[in-house]
């Protein structure tokens, strides 16, 4: 049964495309970051392993293939906002799959590590990441909800009379 509300969106709680849409931003993103550092390996001559992706310890700012590292986590989190406006769409959402990726990151570091990530780099990082990706998906939903919405017959004309 539906509740009338205030709102114009459907609020109805869907599981399966939550979900859904959990796996594939994954997915999606770490395809990314994974396509982003192997051309910065490329450019750093570096091996192309996935300590760049997993080690808490890669993530530095003393030789160029620690700097390639971080620049390829900023253009992912870049990359997540576009995936995130395409695929999930709403405002509201953006915190959400901004945390639940950085949070689901976490916990793979950590057991891939077998150590919890220490080091502030990596948590400065992060939060930037989570942030960044997190502003830029919920500025372009906003510009998508807040499109004009053409109603009846002055949308064939493409004229309004105020």
């Amino acid at each position: 049964m539906k509740k009338l509300t205030g709102t114009f969106r459907n609020t109805q709680w869907d599981p399966y495309l939550l979900i859904t849409q959990i796996v594939a931003m994954q997915a999606l993103l770490y395809v990314s970051l994974g396509t982003i550092m192997y051309v910065m390996d490329f450019f750093a001559e570096a091996n192309h392993t996935l300590d760049h992706i997993f080690e808490y310890h890669e993530i530095h700012v003393t030789d160029l293939g620690g700097r390639l590292v971080i620049v390829a986590f900023i253009l992912n989190s870049l990359v997540g906002a576009g995936l995130l406006w395409f695929i999930v769409r709403r405002t509201k959402l953006c915190l959400d799959f901004s945390f639940t990726f950085h949070f689901t990151h976490l916990v793979i570091c950590w057991w891939y590590n077998e150590a919890f990530p220490s080091t502030i780099g990596w948590w400065m990082l992060n939060a930037v990441c989570t942030a960044l990706m997190c502003v830029c998906s919920e500025f372009l939903c906003l510009k998508t909800e807040l499109k004009e919405i053409p109603v009846g017959y002055t949308a064939l004309n493409n004229k309004v009379d105020l």
